[in-house]
């Protein structure tokens, strides 16, 4: 794809506030991928590097519980807000291209790229340099749309088909699975959840009051009875 991802992502932070307070199903949707991702991680990770910062609630839920949190974005904006919000000696502000991240091979305990890799223009080469930085031991773990059907529009500016919320990649766990040929991988491991249909019937009105066990519970027996789900996660272990 010929355009310039980092311009355009530095006015997309400049443009649109990531931080701004979730409402409704949006935050009831968002609250359960993050459940799911702390389900995954190896609470004895001492390291975190939080991908595409976004709201920085990787920082907001483990500095709290000692880790050093390194949050990561290619605006400068989003990463300022990070540190403002969740200001302490464990929460390192970095500014960068996740493509060639600045930080040293194996230093890592747990990488987290949440809702990120279908913007990107070459997953595979995304993928593969945030598990070049896991330490031995260590995982990355990824989340994204579940076999998402992509949309275009017509943009006004220059009459080209534009993607929907610049969702460039849709993606299965077969797809995922190849995305990294490191003989370093130990295992993969992926979870598929998050019911479209209870999404679209507002059913987070009642399902945010049950705490994430119960509620992973629903949507496996909805996913059995009408398979639409919304999410996918991935676990590399190196």
């Amino acid at each position: 794809m010929n355009f310039n991802y980092v311009e355009h992502y530095k006015t997309d932070a400049e443009k649109f506030d990531y931080f701004e307070e979730r409402k409704g199903a949006t935050e009831h949707d968002e609250r359960r991928v993050h459940e799911y991702i702390e389900s995954q991680m190896d609470q004895n990770a001492n390291s975190i590097l939080d991908v595409g910062c976004g709201s920085a609630w990787v920082a907001k839920r483990y500095l709290k519980q000692d880790k050093k949190v390194f949050s990561f974005d290619i605006s400068s904006i989003n990463v300022k807000k990070a540190k403002k919000l969740y200001p302490d000696k464990n929460h390192n502000g970095i500014t960068g291209d996740s493509f060639f991240l600045p930080l040293k091979t194996g230093s890592i305990d747990c990488v987290i790229a949440s809702e990120i890799i279908e913007h990107v223009i070459s997953p595979k080469d995304f993928a593969n340099e945030l598990f070049r930085v896991v330490k031995p031991g260590g995982c990355l773990i990824i989340t994204t749309p579940y076999k998402e059907i992509l949309r275009y529009s017509l943009c006004i500016h220059c009459n080209q088909k534009t993607p929907i919320n610049a969702h460039i990649h849709s993606f299965d766990e077969e797809t995922l699975i190849k995305l990294i040929d490191n003989i370093a991988v130990k295992a993969t491991s992926w979870k598929i959840f998050g019911n479209k249909v209870l999404i679209f019937l507002r059913t987070y009105s009642l399902l945010k009051y049950f705490p994430f066990q119960l509620w992973k519970a629903v949507d496996f027996f909805a996913n059995k009875l009408i398979n639409k789900p919304a999410h996918i996660l991935i676990k590399y272990v190196k």
